[in-house]
């Protein structure tokens, strides 16, 4: 007889990588061509629009993955502080993490003879794991990895910085500031709707709201560029 196998794909299990890349290249999509707008704004050539725009890109893209990574190996190290302490708990008082343990499952629903079984297994098979992801919320699903959301982020904030650069390039100067908004705007809705998706939430909103505060930004620089800026 065949065996049928369930397998299931949860959202939960893409949080780590997810968040990074779809902050970073947001991010810098976003301040990147804001950067080149407000700098096109001001009747800057293309040279100084290139050089404002790769500047902005190393210097975002640096400053992403130190974010990330100081970020997440806060957290990191709040999570082993908390696991060491329960360690030490469970070396120097088993009975009562035992009991801490079966008070959990009991006001989960299960019956306290049950929840008591279910603790005396889990713990006779891995006490910390057990602990760890019922009474701390510790899991590998979704365990901090700082060196990944730096490199993510880094990338990410690289690959959607080039967008405007790119654009920039290929459009008259006096047009730069219009067609770099539109190609963003654009990207920024892609961005925003592949994000939701990979996320389960609904496109169209995941879509708008990066929209939203994309045209905020850009038009802030754009009036401040033609504010300050003088045109050649």
């Amino acid at each position: 007889m065949s065996r049928l196998t369930h397998s299931e794909i949860h959202m939960v299990h893409r949080i780590g990588w997810l968040r990074a890349a779809v902050l970073g290249a947001n991010d810098g999509l976003v301040s990147t061509s804001s950067l080149v707008v407000g700098v096109a704004a001001a009747g800057s050539d293309h040279q100084a629009i290139l050089i404002a725009g790769l500047a902005g890109l190393v210097a975002g893209a640096m400053s992403m993955a130190a974010g990330e990574y100081v970020s997440v190996s806060s957290q990191s190290d709040a999570e082993q502080a908390d696991l060491a302490r329960e360690r030490a708990e469970l070396t120097s008082d088993p009975a009562s993490e035992l009991d801490e343990l079966t008070g959990i499952y009991v006001a989960r629903g299960l019956d306290e003879p049950l929840a008591r079984q279910v603790a005396e297994q889990l713990t006779a098979r891995n006490a910390l794991a057990a602990h760890a992801r019922d009474e701390l919320g510790i899991s590998e699903t979704v365990e901090t990895r700082p060196v990944q959301a730096a490199l993510v982020s880094a990338l990410t904030f690289a690959a959607g910085a080039v967008i405007p650069i790119l654009v920039s390039l290929l459009t008259p100067v006096g047009l730069t500031s219009l067609v770099v908004a539109g190609a963003t705007l654009v990207g920024l809705a892609i961005l925003g709707a592949l994000g939701a998706s990979a996320g389960g939430a609904g496109v169209v909103r995941g879509a708008g709201r990066v929209v939203i505060w994309g045209s905020i930004a850009m038009a802030a620089t754009a009036a401040i560029g033609a504010l300050f800026g003088v045109s050649a």
